[in-house]
């Protein structure tokens, strides 16, 4: 039973922190405006304002709402819609779309409405909550802790990270140690405090020191910078004239691949503790080529996932190179597009090393006395 309550131990740990995090505030990040923030039902829509330039409109959307939650639910509103003609982050409404609403309530009358988007938020729960009990009834008790260190996971990046760059902390070392606690809570949350975890963190470390290593240097070799990413620059024009966006954009390659890096470590570490636990007294080179034999397989569709990963997310920067007919120089040299190559490259790089790392680890770990 010691194992189960170490196991348990660390997960309510892990909870805790978790439940810390969620009032940490190291960046004193701005309050949100104050505001009432509900869902409301568009009823009726005023497009006399829109300006449309062939498919781009700009200008104001006047909307008439009635409120759905809220302290003034049931309620009749005028909201205004901002229509900037980047289509990215623009959205046209019609009659009946349900919307996010944020205004001022002054006197206790509601004004100054303006549309945050369609009303997305308990879709989002319902997926999350599809997510958690698809995650428990398939892998039970593990399914739990994967799913506490998600949340973990997500904490530390929106809590401690982000907030941390934004500081000026060094990208570099910060990411690494943020990505080594993450590594650290993950392996051994699902895969136990047992040789298996410790396995799996130290194989998929070398892995991600390997990455960090190789973006770094290939980085200054392709003469990159940080800007390449979105909202770089509105982050400079934000007022964070100092923030080294090229190291940021280094640890994101490191970072990015740190999952698919710890995906293949736990196969392997997993292969390895199921083969010593069905032959106890295999030799240690026997056990290292059979961890090989799966290793081979396991990295050949991992580093396949990180190319259609990436490449998916850019769907529609490639159909415009094809559209316009520009030629495969123009489009491997251009600068976000050899930043994704880097990201694939280097990233896959880290995953086809974790393979026989781990696979090492693992066995001289299984010679010991449990």
């Amino acid at each position: 039973m010691y194992p189960y309550r170490r196991e348990l131990l660390f997960s309510l740990i892990l909870f805790l922190l978790c439940t810390a995090l969620l009032f940490l505030d190291i960046a004193h990040v701005p309050q949100a405006p104050s505001g009432i923030r509900c869902r409301a039902l568009i009823t009726a829509v005023d497009n006399s304002k829109v300006r449309t330039n062939l498919i781009v409109k700009t200008n104001i959307q006047s909307l008439t709402v009635q409120l759905l939650s809220g302290p003034h639910e049931g309620q009749p509103l005028d909201v205004v819609n901002m229509l900037t003609g980047k289509m990215e982050l623009d959205e046209f409404y019609e009659a009946g779309t349900t919307i996010l609403v944020e205004y001022s309530a002054p006197d206790g009358k509601p004004v100054n409405a303006v549309a945050r988007g369609s009303y997305r938020l308990g879709l989002m729960l319902f997926l999350m909550g599809l997510f958690a009990l698809l995650l428990v009834a398939v892998a039970g008790v593990t399914g739990l802790k994967a799913g506490l260190s998600f949340v973990f996971a997500a904490l530390v990046l929106w809590k401690l990270f982000f907030p941390l760059l934004l500081l000026g902390y060094p990208p570099l070392p910060t990411g690494l140690g943020i990505v080594t606690l993450l590594t650290g809570a993950i392996c051994f949350s699902v895969g136990g405090l047992t040789r298996r975890g410790l396995a799996t963190f130290a194989g998929s470390m070398l892995g991600i020191l390997l990455t960090c290593g190789l973006a770094t240097l290939f980085t200054h070799l392709f003469r990159l910078h940080g800007a390449v990413r979105p909202f770089a620059e509105m982050l400079l024009y934000s007022g964070y004239y100092d923030l080294n966006l090229t190291d940021i954009f280094i640890a994101s390659v490191f970072i990015a691949c740190s999952g698919a890096v710890m995906d293949l470590a736990m196969d392997i570490a997993a292969t390895m503790d199921e083969i010593k636990f069905q032959q106890p007294d295999i030799g240690l080179f026997d056990h290292m080529r059979s961890g090989l034999r799966v290793g081979r397989a396991v990295t050949g569709t991992m580093t396949t996932t990180l190319l259609l990963a990436y490449s998916g997310s850019h769907i529609t920067m490639f159909m415009v190179f094809l559209a316009k007919g520009l030629p495969p120089a123009n489009l491997l040299n251009a600068p976000f597009v050899a930043a994704e190559v880097l990201n694939i490259l280097v990233g896959s790089f880290g995953v086809i090393v974790v393979a026989p790392c781990t696979v090492a680890i693992a066995a001289l770990l299984y010679r010991t006395k449990a």
